[in-house]
């Protein structure tokens, strides 16, 4: 019998090949609301770009912060933003997603205002301190919203999300790069206000969501399965209701491993334009480049390396060839030094490119393993205290850079990636003894749903 296709599971591929990125974007997994919240994101993400491509030369030179204020700055502010991801989850557990949502885009909103009226360490610590805890919280949400809407094709959601939330950054990059080209105190205060602003279009752009409740996800793809399957599924949803992600060793090693495979985003966040601005003789205005150059590439080849990256063992084969591309990142840092002005400028952009590529890999293993890896009935719980990998890089991994790395010139850099290679090793050891764990008790409900299919 033919099988229908529905709305949720998105574009279909046409013959001899997958549909393209604009029409999976047109008719994504999940249907009308994730096309909303594509838009949302994108929006978001395009005032992120204006803030990631302004932040740090903004606070030198219109607050005259040092480069290590920037980094206990950003570090201790980071802190705060572990609060976000298991708060999130809870919250989650317990009320609906989207007005969670809305409300964090409004408290950033409320925060990045405030950093126009403050020109002290003392007062922008308490304000970006915010910022990062409705950061990190509404990634959590927006990461629930696609488990939710998705079902399944979350791969391919994800996929979707981040090329839309890159093309974001990258115009927010580009108008970022006119700004930096004017330099005056003027224009990054606009930059900033440019990026409060966003925040009220995507609240308005989620409030047009229906809330869908992970039950509702469930229970429709339940529908069609055989009875002792569906049994089955009930029973061990209900034996791990009352589960804990606190208590579950395994999860939160899998956690601990994950903080530094998200060093990525320090490095090009922070690493790149202070050892731009600080160790070498290129142009400031490079700067900007770093981010478009990530932002094209993510979306030219985020879907494809989703596809290609799908399932457990892939997820974790993935973390290895982090580990690899941020070692030669790493390395071609430390050799920035060495070259004229050209000469760095030429490097820097090859390490743009390198941890970019490390990005698309890490993003694929961090979001397939946290989702595989928790238990369905506990996922907001679990998800909320996976997201406190990223809150917890964005916390140690600043200060990290510009007290440790940077200040130990490119031995700290060869340092660094070696580190991260080895950590990668051991996590990709530490997701296969999960999945050897998990694996009896998958076995055992394939086997009891068997004789129902048969019949």
């Amino acid at each position: 019998m033919r099988r229908r296709t529905t709305r949720s599971e998105g574009a279909q591929a046409p013959k001899g090949g997958q549909p393209g990125l604009l029409a999976q974007l047109r008719n994504p997994p999940g249907g009308r609301d994730a096309r909303i919240m594509l838009l949302a994101l994108s929006v978001d993400r395009t005032g992120s770009g204006l803030w990631a491509a302004s932040s740090v030369l903004y606070l030198t030179f219109v607050t005259h912060l040092s480069a290590q204020q920037i980094g206990v700055l950003l570090g201790v502010a980071g802190v705060a933003g572990i609060a976000g991801s298991p708060l999130a989850g809870r919250l989650a557990g317990r009320l609906p997603v989207r007005p969670l949502l809305i409300g964090c885009h409004l408290l950033r909103l409320v925060t990045l205002t405030l950093v126009l009226l403050c020109s002290g360490f003392d007062a922008l610590l308490p304000v970006v301190a915010f910022t990062y805890l409705g950061d990190r919280a509404a990634k959590t949400l927006e990461m629930l919203f696609a488990t939710r809407a998705a079902g399944e094709r979350r791969a391919a959601y994800q996929a979707l999300s981040r090329s839309a939330a890159n093309a974001g950054y990258g115009v927010g990059a580009g108008i970022a790069a006119i700004g930096l080209a004017v330099g005056t105190t003027d224009a990054y205060r606009a930059l900033i206000l440019g990026n409060a602003l966003s925040f009220v279009v995507a609240a308005a752009l989620v409030w047009r969501t229906r809330e869908l409740p992970e039950t509702t996800v469930e229970v429709a793809r339940a529908q069609n399965a055989p009875a002792a399957a569906r049994e089955a599924a009930t029973e061990d949803a209900n034996s791990r209701r009352t589960s804990s992600p606190w208590r579950d060793r395994g999860y939160l090693r899998f956690v601990l491993f994950d903080i530094p495979m998200n060093l990525d985003d320090s490095v090009l966040g922070v690493g790149l334009p202070l050892w731009l601005v600080n160790r070498t003789s290129a142009p400031h205005a490079l700067v900007p480049a770093f981010l478009v150059i990530n932002t094209v590439l993510v979306v030219v080849l985020q879907l494809g390396v989703s596809r290609r990256a799908e399932g457990p063992h892939r997820a974790a084969r993935a973390v290895l060839l982090y580990g690899v591309l941020m070692f030669v990142c790493c390395a071609s840092l430390a050799l920035a030094t060495r070259g004229g002005t050209w000469a760095a400028a030429a490097v820097l952009l090859a390490a743009a490119v390198l941890v970019t590529l490390a990005e698309l890999m890490r993003s694929v293993s961090s979001w397939e393993l946290a989702v595989l890896l928790a238990p369905q009935d506990a996922r907001a719980a679990y998800l909320g205290v996976a997201g406190m990998s990223q809150s917890i890089q964005k916390s140690a991994g600043p200060p990290l850079l510009t007290g440790v790395v940077m200040a130990a010139g490119p031995t700290g850099w060869l340092v660094l990636g070696t580190v991260i290679a080895g950590l990668a090793v051991a996590q990709r050891r530490a997701c296969a003894q999960r999945f050897r764990t998990l694996a009896p008790s998958a076995s055992d409900r394939a086997r009891t749903a068997a004789p129902a299919a048969s019949e």
